[in-house]
């Protein structure tokens, strides 16, 4: 049964006199899963359920999917036509000020924004001011068990030993004069995952030179793909070992095919490693000083880096993203390109530090994950960061770095 204490708290302490969560032919995951419901058939017909201050949840169901909530305690009230939807609707929220639900004023954050805009326009008809759920989400959805925390811990080892393998395999192919398509160095990483009892939603990114210039590339699709000596790589990995409520690991490195790394190479990997390291600072910082730390406060860190550096028009998306049951995650992302991110970041919550430099000829990303533990200990998960690229045919000094 589900248990609302916990919720009637965070409310409180966000100054919060209820939570509307509402959720039609599974559009609404985040309040599913907030609610328990997440492995309950969807239904076919509008729900809502408020959680509230001052008693008991209320609940309004369809007549024909009458137990939907029936996992939630509480009053429930029962429609049938749309008039009855409205109504419903003005009861779950009578004698409120201040709901919350998943909304983004203008737009600012579409992982939030769940609720259609007519749905919302009913909730203020009703009286209340709406506020986003954001943090509320991230308090019930994004935040780490400590099972989860030992899961995460099983796929950084899978994804960190994943590099090895990989240049490992390069180096076999091209150490005399040879090459390997980028799609088969993908194929030898997901059987690494298969090996491990290892699961992902897509396969990794592995790209050459221009290619690793994408930040979103699509392993085997550009123009010449053959990974030979002197190229640049670019490998991207995530998963999470198949069990149930797992969580993910994400990481990126970067790696030469050869025994030097050449300078230019070098020189722009100290930036982004530099950005990368400046924004990890900043969230330590934070949690040592025991303030309110945003996302976009951490974004911003990193990107000043690059910026200062003369490099800003080539980072071209956010800083990092919430980790959970899916790579991109329910909680803050760290972020002030593509949105303002205004949610907190949380204790026991896990989110990426990924800066990129994406330039025509190559592209440099370091990704690692970091995870703010219940005391506020800040924990940077996936090995040491990587401070140099592999040199991948130098096997003995390639094998040291990961």
């Amino acid at each position: 049964m589900f248990d609302p204490e916990p919720i009637r708290q965070a409310l409180r302490e966000f100054e919060l006199d209820g939570w509307l969560l509402y959720d039609f032919r599974n559009s609404n995951v985040l309040a599913r899963r907030v609610l328990g419901l997440d492995g309950e058939h969807a239904g076919s017909r509008r729900w809502a359920c408020c959680l509230r201050t001052d008693g008991p949840p209320r609940k309004l169901v369809h007549r024909i999917e009458a137990g939907a909530l029936d996992l939630i305690p509480g009053e429930t009230r029962i429609y049938l036509a749309w008039q009855e939807f409205e109504t419903g609707l003005a009861w779950l929220l009578e004698g409120l000020e201040t709901v919350a639900t998943e909304y983004a004023p203008r737009a600012g954050n579409p992982y939030v924004s769940r609720i259609d805009a007519g749905t919302i326009e009913l909730v203020k008809e009703s009286g209340c001011q709406v506020v986003s759920s954001g943090d509320l989400v991230q308090r019930f959805e994004a935040t780490w068990d400590e099972n989860q925390v030992a899961m995460h811990r099983e796929a950084e080892v899978i994804t960190t030993s994943g590099f090895a393998v990989a240049w490992k395999a390069i180096a076999e192919a091209t150490s005399n004069g040879g090459q390997v398509q980028e799609s088969e160095i993908r194929q030898v990483i997901m059987d690494h995952y298969r090996d491990h009892l290892a699961v992902t939603y897509h396969p990794p990114i592995v790209a050459r030179n221009e290619h690793a210039g994408n930040p979103h590339y699509e392993t085997g699709t550009g123009t010449d793909t053959a990974i030979r000596e002197g190229d640049l790589v670019l490998i991207d990995q995530w998963c999470k070992v198949d069990r149930p409520h797992s969580v993910y690991s994400d990481l990126t490195r970067m790696g030469f095919v050869g025994t030097e790394v050449p300078v230019r190479y070098a020189e722009v990997f100290s930036i982004v490693a530099a950005a990368r390291d400046a924004a990890i600072d900043c969230v330590s910082s934070a949690f040592a000083e025991d303030r309110v730390l945003q996302g976009w406060e951490v974004d911003q860190a990193c990107r000043n880096v690059i910026v200062e550096a003369g490099y800003g028009d080539a980072y071209i998306h956010r800083t990092g993203h919430s980790i959970g049951q899916e790579v991109h995650g329910n909680g803050a992302n760290m972020d002030n390109l593509e949105t303002h991110e205004l949610r907190r970041v949380m204790r026991n919550t896990c989110f990426s530090i990924e800066p990129g430099i994406y330039l025509p000829e190559f592209g440099i990303r370091s990704e690692v994950n970091v995870f703010v533990d219940a005391q506020g200990t800040v924990h940077v998960t996936g090995g040491p960061c990587q401070q140099e690229i592999v040199p991948i045919l130098g096997l003995d000094r390639a094998s040291r770095l990961g």
